[in-house]
């Protein structure tokens, strides 16, 4: 059976804020089941933002997991993307989710993997899917050679990437979220 597939993601950090944007498209094989799907969201009371790439269903039940370690350890977005980690890489269940994570709380910024990794950008950007790296290329062109802020080069940077990847499309959702 084909899984069902959602997409780009990128973020950027700029000026005390970190932008997370991704596109609207869901893919099952090379067939295009939504235009308009949301893969950024808000979690623990709107102070966290996290965005999936990767199969659909895996990436609910992660929400659902981080969340819960959010709550666990009271927002410390470093513990619970790090316990997060070790479940996913060490529990038989979670092992086999395929999709990756973008977090941020404002101030950190990380990705997740079922590998246990937990990686912190040197830059400030990170792209995720099928089309994270080209978002991820134009982001970095974005930062370097323009004062545009971080949600404006977040959103710019997927719409490149739907102009060169087939899984993108230029359907952007943006959520900005600033340290606390």
């Amino acid at each position: 059976m084909t899984e069902i597939r959602g997409t780009t993601i990128v973020a950027v950090a700029r000026g005390g804020r970190v932008a997370v944007a991704g596109d609207g498209q869901v893919s099952m094989g090379n067939v295009v089941l939504k235009q308009t799907a949301r893969k950024i969201r808000r979690l623990h009371d709107d102070r966290v933002v996290a965005g999936f790439a990767g199969s659909t269903a895996d990436a609910f039940t992660l929400f659902g997991k981080f969340e819960a370690k959010l709550s666990e350890f009271g927002g410390n977005l470093r513990r619970a993307a790090v316990e997060l980690a070790k479940d996913w890489r060490t529990d038989r269940v979670l092992r086999q989710l395929e999709a990756l994570m973008v977090v941020t709380d404002g101030k950190d910024l990380m990705l997740l993997s079922g590998s246990g990794d937990v990686v912190e950008p040197d830059d400030g950007v990170l792209g995720i899917g099928s089309g994270g790296p080209f978002a991820l290329a134009a982001a970095r062109a974005l930062l370097r050679h323009t004062e545009l802020p971080a949600g404006e080069i977040a959103r710019e940077a997927v719409r490149i990437a739907s102009e060169i990847c087939v899984f993108t499309n230029g359907n952007v959702v943006a959520e900005e979220i600033e340290a606390s």
